[in-house]
């Protein structure tokens, strides 16, 4: 029978509980292994907070200039996503908290190539400001690039989120290279690879609290050892992560980057912006792919057959037979056509035939084929076309840059014309980007800004853009050399198709650059800076260029102190200036400068390994020798392929009489630089001393193997092995 309540005198119904004794105790149980951790964990987090522990994870920093208060990059927030030794940094950028009056903000999100890999100073959101404060007088633009090297849009939808809350009028996403390779991805070296998105969501949100960077930094330390990531060796790391083109997980990635994408549109949407969708742009004919593998399931005689009429067309091709080669890839191509280099390969030979649209499907199907997945593949770029047609009626509109790319290469085969290497644009490249967002910005400029957006000037061509960024013949040499440094003298491009013909012709055209950069001609570019700065005074890129200009090359150091303490006045959150001012001042001479300007730098950026090897440095002239023998081990701590901390620690050791430690130095140096003849010199001298003379003998003959021409080398092998040693 149903229960019934029971009546006071007043013959009002007492409330009868439905849960009985048992069950309430059940309850208070259940609660209390709910609400007891929650509860320790909160307090645990207050503790960890009072007490000051972990990093600030957002993607700014607050300061101040003149009493205003501003927001700058944070150069923590990549200890989010990567371990503090590896993490990728911001460009410098710096804005008015609140934004002014008649300001339209943009911020421009993405990944290294929206950061502008290899050159920052000339990214296409340099460029886009250049072109609106031109075309658009009346409306004051404030374009702040947010991008960060390695990143995907997992990183990318964060940084939208908090970008969101700083009074945007306009999110350009320049997204897409990176979705397999980058955190989180099925091809990743730098976070556990993550098929659930909530998973992914929640691991990064945990590592914005300070539990959460205490769990990551002893799981993190355990993760580095010997055989860990222990030094940032760029896209090199990745060469065992490969991922076929018929994996199931990339279909994953793709819902993945498409919801991702989605929320970022709805992040600008929330804050009243409006967001401009970018396809994004690879190099197709000078770029062969990174990596190929054969279908699974391929029998040994189908592999026999492939590689005999690929030898075939190999032959034919070098012959200059194109025909004949054309016609021995496709005999390969219909036994096994997911080798991603073949495809290439038909690519190139359609091109020289003179069938330029064939050539194109080839060389897109060898990029898409690719196992060393660093460009953006067709399939990206239609998650992005169709997000944008999807949510064109609120506010997102597409910038097609790859259709514009296309049209401005020759036979619509992009390649080096528009790009350095596989992605990061060239001058002419971002140009082209910058011009396919700024059409799409005067279509639909924000209608707070439509009046003062009436009057519209002349569009500035690429050459007037170049000449107020400071793109010149010692820029364009500075950029093509930090290509070669950078990217195509490593891992993965050293083991593409046609290298050594692609470097022979870089180095070359490098040579002859360099060799046209006359003292006079130098002061000249000197001049052409000074009329942009004059421009553009508080361009602090600009400055900051003039200033390594009159340094490295010019050597006017007083001129360029001047020029980087205008920068850091500019700048005042950031380390940069540090760093430049210290450089300097050690060739000036300066030393107790630049130790002041060195610990500045650490305050800010305390994983510097290059700040704490010149700390060592200073100190070690100074004759303080325990001091730098502290930094120098310092600098391996957080830079463990830090060269020149290896030699003069080791140097200093010797000269300390503790040649047993100075062996060991050297030999963990090698272990990071096995070809440094330097170190193999060293070692061999140590060897010597301590005993060993057939060991020494070998060390200085591999030094010799590796530097002939090296003076101190030279010198060293006749002392040791004889005058005859180097005949």
């Amino acid at each position: 029978m149903p229960h019934k309540p029971r009546k006071h005198g007043g013959g009002k119904a007492e409330p009868v509980s439905r849960l009985s004794p048992g069950r309430r105790v059940w309850l208070f149980r259940i609660l209390a292994i709910l609400i007891g951790p929650a509860l320790l964990l909160g307090l645990l987090e207050l503790g960890l907070r009072a007490i000051g522990y972990g990093y600030n994870p957002h993607v700014t920093e607050k300061c101040e200039i003149d009493g205003v208060p501003h927001l700058g990059e944070n150069v923590k927030f990549g200890w989010r996503f990567f371990p503090p030794i590896l993490a990728r940094e911001f460009e410098p950028f710096l804005f008015e908290a609140r934004k002014p009056a008649g300001t339209c903000r943009i911020f421009v999100l993405g990944a290294s190539a929206a950061q502008g890999a290899p050159n920052n100073a000339f990214r296409f959101g340099r460029i886009l400001e250049a072109l609106l404060e031109e075309r658009l007088p009346g409306v004051r633009f404030e374009v702040v690039t947010v991008a960060m090297a390695a990143i995907n849009s997992h990183v990318v939808l964060q940084i939208a989120r908090e970008c969101a809350r700083c009074e945007p009028d306009l999110f350009v996403v320049y997204l897409g290279n990176n979705e397999v390779v980058g955190p989180y991805g099925p091809g990743t070296v730098l976070t556990p690879a993550l098929s659930n998105l909530h998973l992914i969501r929640l691991a990064i949100g945990l590592r914005a609290t300070k539990l959460g960077q205490l769990i990551s930094a002893i799981a993190g330390g355990r993760g580095l050892g010997k055989e860990g990531l222990q030094s940032w060796r760029g896209m090199g790391m990745f060469l065992d992560q490969q991922v076929r083109a018929d994996d199931p997980r990339l279909k994953t990635t793709y819902s993945h980057f498409r919801r991702n994408l989605e929320d970022i549109c709805r992040a600008a949407e929330h804050a009243g912006a409006h967001t401009i969708l970018c396809t994004v742009a690879t190099n197709l004919r000078d770029c062969p792919p990174f990596a190929s593998s054969h279908r699974p399931g391929l029998t040994t005689e189908q592999q026999r057959n492939w590689d005999a009429v690929h030898k075939e067309g190999l032959v034919a091709e070098t012959q200059g037979k194109h025909g004949e080669a054309l016609a021995a890839y496709l005999r390969a191509a219909e036994i096994d056509g997911s080798y991603a280099e073949l495809q290439f390969r038909l690519g190139s030979c359609y091109e020289l035939l003179g069938d330029y649209e064939e050539a194109k499907a080839r060389y897109i199907r060898g990029r898409d084929l690719d196992t060393l997945r660093f460009r953006a593949d067709t399939q990206i770029n239609e998650v992005i076309r169709t997000v944008a047609e999807q949510r064109k009626s609120h506010s997102v509109q597409l910038a097609d840059a790859v259709a514009v790319v296309d049209a401005n290469s020759p036979h619509g085969l992009p390649g080096e014309g528009c790009f350095h290497e596989h992605v990061h644009l060239s001058f002419s490249g971002n140009y082209l980007v910058a011009r396919t967002v700024l059409d799409q910005i005067e279509q639909s400029i924000p209608a707070r800004f439509a009046d003062k957006a009436t009057v519209r000037g002349p569009i500035r061509t690429c050459d007037q853009c170049a000449e107020r960024l400071g793109y010149n013949d010692w820029s364009r040499a500075e950029t093509l050399d930090m290509v070669l440094r950078g990217f195509l003298n490593k891992p993965p491009f050293t083991n593409q198709l046609y290298h050594k013909e692609r470097m022979d012709q870089l180095n070359g055209r490098l040579r002859e650059w360099q060799a046209a950069l006359t003292p006079d001609a130098l002061v000249s570019i000197a001049e052409q800076y000074r009329a942009a700065i004059d421009k553009a005074p508080n361009d602090w890129r600009l400055r900051w260029d003039y200033g390594q200009l009159l340094a490295e090359d010019l050597k006017q150091y007083d001129a360029a102190l001047e020029q980087y303490r205008i920068v850091q006045g500019l700048l005042p959150h950031s380390y940069l200036p540090h760093d430049s001012l210290a450089s300097v001042l050690r060739a000036k001479g300066d030393l107790a400068g630049a130790v002041a300007e060195y610990q500045e730098l650490l305050a800010i950026k305390p994983t510097s390994g290059t700040a704490y090897y010149y700390l060592g440095w200073c100190h070690n002239r100074q004759g303080r020798l325990d001091l730098a023998e502290e930094y120098f081990r310092k600098a391996i701590q957080f830079e463990p392929d830090c060269v020149l901390a290896y030699l003069d620690w080791a140097e200093l050791l010797f000269k300390k009489g503790r040649l047993h430690e100075a062996e060991k130095v050297c030999r963990d140096g090698l272990v990071f630089a096995p070809n440094h003849a330097m170190l193999h010199g060293n070692l061999g001298i140590l060897l010597v001393k301590t005993g060993r003379p057939e060991q020494g003998a070998a060390e200085i003959r591999k030094a010799l193997e590796l530097d002939p021409a090296s003076p101190q080398i030279r010198r060293l092998a006749e002392t040791i092995l004889g005058p005859r040693a180097t005949r």
